[in-house]
């Protein structure tokens, strides 16, 4: 036997299984590859050794002329058999053990969509379940084949290859450094914009940097408002003011009422005195009837204004709900106040009533006989 054949015996002799040794691709075919690894014979690398991932062509993933590490995972007289992905699992399970314990965020590209989440390729099969993928709901993870996202290693079992991944855990994170941040920095009789998150019977919730805050109902609108939904909806951009601020508690009241102009600010513009206008009844009061002239303003219209005759209460002529007119005596911006008549409408009717009559009668004067014309009439006769 030559020196060298010797050396080379020797040296296949001294690899166990287990090893690592560095080779370079010497052939590719669609199931396996062949490795030079520097000694008798090339080692061979099966499809399933190549990644922790499905592979569909070793060509895929490989290229003749390429260098790279292996492990031996099994050694005959005959035959030399290698993985790749052995070498890869074993450093990636060290890093995602040292990961997991700092709660380090990495990046990972999404190499496939599977039911129940998707699947990542870090040096060993990383599984994200769709519950860990986003704080909100996703109906089709079609679009996330591809994406890189940034992820926190929350579970793993090394021996029964199990690694759970998650990008809510970075999300949430971020999103309570936002919530501490928009807490210190909010302050009582700000105005700020926001994001309607989501509607409730008693009000919004609005996103104003990472905390939600609630507009109650009463917040909504200088008008009675029914439903939230009346005023705005889920996404809309608006603009609130801070009512109160509890960062122990992480809670934040708003008014979107406080930001809009005042009824009473524009009424002037809208309702003039000696004006007819009509309005609604919205209470009954023992002093008189209050009547909504527009959104947020109601005037008064004194229990003695209510009809040309006297009552001992609005109820007797009024209802809540009633639609009225009435007439407009006095208009005061100021001091919130607008003073209503619909007795002097009554009145202005009868009057008008009243004239109408007399031009009735007047017009039957003039076109008929009266009781001095026939007296003349019959006079002429006698003098004849």
């Amino acid at each position: 036997m030559s020196e060298e054949m010797n050396n080379e015996m020797m040296n296949f002799q001294s690899i166990s299984v287990g090893d690592l040794v560095k080779g370079t691709i010497a052939k590719v075919e669609d199931k396996q590859a062949f490795v030079n690894v520097g000694y008798k014979m090339d080692g061979v690398l099966p499809i399933s050794e190549l990644s922790s991932l499905h592979v569909e062509k070793v060509s895929d993933v490989l290229s003749e002329g390429e260098e790279h590490e292996f492990k031996v995972t099994k050694l005959t007289e005959d035959e030399l058999v290698l993985s790749k992905k052995a070498v890869a699992a074993e450093k990636a399970w060290e890093e995602m053990e040292r990961r997991l314990e700092s709660g380090e965020i990495f990046e990972a590209e999404v190499a496939d969509v599977v039911k129940g989440g998707l699947v990542v390729d870090v040096g060993v099969r990383g599984f994200i379940p769709a519950s860990l993928v986003e704080r909100h709901y996703v109906e089709d993870f079609s679009a996330y084949k591809g994406r890189t996202l940034r992820l926190k290693a929350v579970e793993m079992d090394r021996s029964r290859n199990k690694l759970i991944l998650s990008q809510r855990a970075v999300l949430d994170e971020e999103a309570g450094d936002r919530k501490k941040e928009t807490l210190e920095k909010i302050q009582e009789g700000d105005v700020i914009a926001g994001t309607v998150q989501r509607l409730t019977d008693f009000g919004a919730f609005v996103d104003v940097g990472g905390v939600d805050g609630l507009v109650h109902i009463s917040q909504m609108a200088h008008h009675h408002v029914e439903k939230p939904g009346d005023v705005v909806s889920e996404g809309d951009q608006v603009n609130v003011k801070v009512l109160s601020v509890d960062p122990d508690n992480e809670r934040i009241s708003l008014s979107i009422k406080d930001t809009l102009p005042g009824p009473w600010e524009q009424i002037a513009q809208k309702v003039s005195q000696d004006e007819v206008i009509e309005g609604t009844v919205k209470r009954l009061v023992s002093f008189g009837a209050f009547i909504e002239v527009a959104p947020g303003v109601e005037g008064l219209v004194h229990i003695s204004q209510i009809a040309n005759r006297h009552i001992a209460t609005p109820g007797e002529v009024l209802s809540e709900g009633d639609i009225v007119k009435a007439k407009v005596l006095d208009v005061n911006p100021g001091e919130k106040r607008i003073s209503l008549s619909m007795r002097v409408l009554e009145e202005d009717k009868v009057g008008q009533d009243s004239e109408n009559e007399r031009q009735e009668y007047k017009k039957e004067d003039d076109g008929g006989f009266s009781l001095g014309d026939m007296i003349g009439d019959q006079l002429k006769k006698y003098k004849k």
